[in-house]
């Protein structure tokens, strides 16, 4: 008999495993794969001699105070702060974001002089914004609409924090969460490099283009929090290996290759689970972190369930149509135009989006049905900072690309996915010539292979679109963003929960606070 079983052990589930575990509960982690770690994983698809980050491939939103609390320090977490964009022009000229102001001003003016004055201000408004929304990305939404006095009182709370929101602000958010984020780079930016480049952060990973209404916000989730992008030791692994070490430190168990077949309830109230191999396993609180759809329309018996719950479940939208596409060359990329190595070009985003319109073009024709003709990529080498990853001289390339069909995740053909992969690559060799020939294995993994092997359902890396419908209180179902469930002693904390969305272990930390607050008020 445990205190608390966590289905899943990704980084919210081993974020959650370790504050309880801290606090001083038996807690015991489920995870179906022979690894921890679920999307952050890293994997040696060429041989040992080279990790690979397979999914996510970038650290940012991790809240310092959780590496504090969890001391990841001691079992190996370190971050090695990213370089700036880096975004390279088939013409042979490239456009640099570089963090002294002064040069940035500079590099952008290259292209357009009124756009390196628009981009400072551009730059202080999603501070500004930011400053808003970020302390919500922690908040664990009240109910809203509810007329409980404790609800009332949550929702009481949450005005409170947004009193300091002025005439102006409250426009802006409102802008941010409903506007597209073409919207907001053509009204004020006029180059087609800042236009490529700034749209990208608003269709990563989703299923919309920069057209699509509400992707501003997208933009802008990646830019909220208190640390910088960065590239962990040892590759996204190198996180969850960490979680896990101090789960373990705490006093966690961690059980890998335990798939869990069905969550055991009796009566309203959990009881524990029963895996795949047949034990029974019992606790009177259980955290999923697993797939909305997985967790309770799989895991559980629907009827256990509130059938508005159910609905609101099955209409949850995860839709993808991202591919990522893992190298190992025999050296760095040359850029046109750039001598030798670079810590900018090379340490950074290597953004292959040379327009707005472009990215657009990538998205229509995923939605009529086909793979892109030419693909956007997010390119990033995080061997140029950590030698462990590959051989002396040899690197590893991770690009983050997309879109194919959505409809990929059930049924992808594997010669036209590789047909794709050759397509993104071809954008890498027009501007570096000779990468092609550096390339010395490919790994392309679509969304057939995300859903299939590392259950992400759809291909979706958030476990749920980041669109306004399906944020903070909607997020995944009406009535219980507050990390429970219709089930007494059953909660949810995966990213399809308020804060998930990358690697942020904000929904694993503050499903913690629930269930201590909850086992306080049953003594």
């Amino acid at each position: 008999m445990y205190d608390v079983l966590v289905v899943g052990g990704g980084h919210n589930g081993l974020v959650a495993a370790a504050y309880l575990a801290k606090a001083g509960l038996s807690v015991c982690v489920c995870e179906a794969r022979d690894v921890v770690g679920g999307a952050a994983v890293s994997e040696h698809p060429f041989g040992p001699d080279y990790t690979v980050t397979s999914l996510s491939y970038v650290v940012s939103l991790l809240p310092p105070a959780l590496i504090r609390d969890l001391r990841l320090d001691r079992h190996g977490y370190h971050v090695y702060p990213q370089g700036p964009y880096f975004a390279p022009r088939a013409d042979g000229g490239h456009l640099r974001l570089p963090g002294d102001p002064g040069r940035r001003r500079e590099e952008i003016g290259r292209f357009s002089p009124r756009d390196a004055a628009a981009y400072e201000r551009w730059d202080a408004w999603m501070d500004e914004l930011g400053a808003v929304l970020g302390p919500l990305l922690e908040r664990i939404p009240p109910r809203l609409g509810s007329r409980r006095p404790a609800d009332l009182l949550g929702q009481a709370r949450l005005l409170r924090v947004l009193k300091n929101i002025d005439v102006r602000s409250a426009v802006d958010v409102t802008r941010i969460l409903t506007d597209s984020i073409a919207d907001l780079v053509e009204d004020r930016f006029e180059s087609d490099a800042m236009r490529g480049v700034l749209s990208v952060s608003g269709v990563i990973g989703t299923w919309a283009g920069p057209r699509s209404a509400g992707t501003a916000y997208v933009m802008l989730h990646h830019h909220v929090g208190e640390t910088t992008w960065g590239f962990p030791r040892g590759g996204m692994g190198g996180v969850t290996k960490a979680l896990a070490a101090a789960a373990r430190d705490f006093g966690a168990e961690i059980r890998t290759s335990a798939p869990v077949a069905r969550i055991d309830v009796s009566g309203g109230q959990v009881t524990g689970v029963t895996l795949e191999s047949g034990e029974e396993l019992s606790a009177r609180t259980v955290i999923t972190t697993t797939h909305p759809a997985i967790a309770f329309l799989r895991l559980l018996d629907r009827g256990d369930l509130p059938e508005d719950f159910v609905t609101d479940i099955e209409r949850w939208r995860t839709r993808s149509g991202t591919v990522k596409i893992n190298l190992a060359v025999d050296r760095l990329p040359r850029f046109r135009g750039v001598d030798g190595f670079d810590p900018e070009a090379h340490g950074g985003t290597i953004v292959l989006a040379e327009s707005l319109d472009d990215v657009e073009g990538a998205f229509q024709d995923a939605v009529a049905g086909r793979p892109a003709a030419l693909p956007f990529a997010d390119v990033c080498i995080p061997s140029v900072f950590d030698d462990s990853l590959a051989p002396e001289g040899h690197h590893i390339v991770s690009m983050f690309t997309q879109w194919v069909p959505h409809t990929w995740h059930a049924s992808q053909p594997r010669a036209e996915l590789e047909a794709y992969a050759d397509r993104v690559v071809a954008r890498m060799e027009a501007v570096a010539p000779g990468f092609t020939s550096s390339v010395l294995h490919r790994q392309v993994i679509g969304p057939y292979d995300m859903e299939h092997e590392y259950h992400l359902i759809g291909g979706n890396i958030f476990h749920g679109e980041l669109t306004p419908g399906q944020m903070f209180h909607a997020r995944p179902a009406a009535g219980y963003a507050d990390l429970r469930t219709p089930i007494t002693g059953l909660y949810q904390a995966g990213s399809a929960t308020h804060g998930g969305g990358g690697v942020t272990g904000v929904p694993g930390r503050n499903v913690v606070r629930q269930v201590l607050k909850d086992r306080r008020g049953r003594r």
